[in-house]
């Protein structure tokens, strides 16, 4: 393993841990037992789902309770924006404008912080503990004020922290945080289902059965995200001898699953927004609504499978980018057998990606809301799904991945360097 590679790898690693040391930075004039007692009862609704995606931060009521989704919410708004509007999507792909583009999701971000934390902030004002204490230690005005500025920080500080990973370190930075944050709860659900175990409140079958729907469903998903279309591809024999001291690759490799794992952190997202704003008041009204969107509802997880499913079209679409493949190939001199060069062969690109993203979107919606039924059905006390076993193996998947390709890399420069 080369130098720079470990570098990377210690560079991630220590940003991770700086993530995890920050969700245990309380907000200023909060009593941290008070929100804890309130989170225990709120292990399995909307509550349990959005601690889970910040590894314990919002029981504790960290400065990055909010964690990354404030960002990826701002990201979804502009994406929804760059596919409407041509201006904004061909800044996208300008350098400058790329830059300029950035910038207006850190403001978005910035906006969606402030309203969410002002609203969890006026939430709170009206909880006690079980003994009638309330949560908030100092005036009202002074703590909605220090709560927004702190998790202003702490969400801005994430960000920050997912930039210097993506651009210094290994992986998404981003995909990765919301990947330690899940990870960070994997030893607490442990202790707690063989504490469940032991005083006879679960029984040791249903934690059997527990694993063996773990097994089963990291299986399919790597089963799933492995897979893929090869279209065969024939180059003209001149270009062949052009390049026979190099590899032309014959075929072009089109994903079952285009779109990743960004449409099942796309609709996490979109659903948790309301449901942070919808938990914090007290309106009986509201209530219900968020009675109604509560995640172990048929309507959290049909809007979750239609969301996830959309999302996946939706990116897909983005990612893969037919007629610039088409392109390369007519410029190389490459072909599909049978197809024409151009416009045809944009075509059958395009409809071979629709065919596996129908495919791709039902396994992702799935994924996502299936194992989360089955475990709610066997009434496991705490909040975890396939959401969050996509999220896990796909972001390690594609960790191993960069690595690899590091791995390699360096072995390739090696080789140039000693004249091989």
């Amino acid at each position: 393993m080369s130098k720079s590679l470990v570098n990377k790898i210690l560079i991630t690693i220590g940003f991770l841990f700086l993530y995890r040391m920050l969700a245990y930075v309380p907000v200023p004039g909060v009593d941290a037992s008070v929100i804890a007692s309130f989170f225990d009862k709120h292990n399995s609704d909307a509550l349990g789902l959005f601690n889970m995606f910040s590894g314990n931060a919002v029981k504790r009521l960290s400065i990055i309770s909010l964690g990354i989704m404030p960002y990826i919410t701002a990201s979804i708004i502009m994406e929804l924006l760059a596919a409407t509007f041509p201006n904004l999507a061909q800044m996208k792909k300008e350098r400058d404008g790329m830059v300029k583009y950035m910038q207006i999701i850190r403001y978005a971000t910035i906006a969606i912080t402030l309203v969410q934390a002002i609203g969890v902030s006026v939430g709170l004002q009206s909880l006690n503990g079980p003994h009638g204490t309330s949560a908030i230690l100092v005036d009202h005005t002074t703590f909605v004020t220090l709560a927004a500025i702190s998790m202003l920080a702490g969400t801005m500080l994430l960000m920050w922290i997912g930039e210097q990973i993506t651009q210094n370190g290994i992986g998404n930075g981003i995909s990765l945080i919301i990947f330690a944050g899940i990870v960070s709860a994997i030893p607490s659900a442990i202790g707690k289902t063989v504490s469940m175990v032991n005083t006879g409140a679960m029984s040791f079958l249903t934690v059997i059965a527990i694993i063996a729907l773990i097994v089963v469903t990291i299986g399919i998903i790597i089963y799933v995200e492995l897979g893929e279309r090869r279209i065969p591809v024939t180059y003209a024999k001149k270009t062949i001898m052009q390049n026979q001291n190099k590899r032309v690759m014959n075929y072009i490799p089109v994903k079952v699953n285009l779109s990743g794992v960004i449409p099942v952190i796309f609709a996490s997202a979109i659903l948790m927004f309301p449901m942070t704003l919808l938990s914090s008041s007290t309106n009986p009204y509201v209530q219900k609504i968020a009675d109604i969107l509560h995640p172990g509802g048929y309507v959290f997880n049909i809007l979750d499978f239609a969301f996830v499913v959309f999302f996946a079209f939706f990116y897909a679409s983005i990612t893969f980018n037919a007629k610039d493949i088409a392109d390369n190939l007519k410029r190389q001199g490459g072909f599909i057998p049978g197809i024409r060069t151009g416009e045809a062969t944009k075509e059958f690109l395009n409809e071979v990606a629709s065919r596996l993203t129908v495919t791709g979107a039902l396994y992702l919606g799935l994924v996502a809301v299936v194992p989360f039924v089955i475990i709610k059905a066997m009434g496991v006390p705490f909040f975890f799904g396939g959401t969050a076993v996509l999220i896990v193996v796909q972001v390690a998947l594609d960790t191993m991945r960069r690595i690899e390709a590091q791995i390699y890399m360096s072995k390739y420069e090696t080789l140039s360097a000693v004249g091989l």
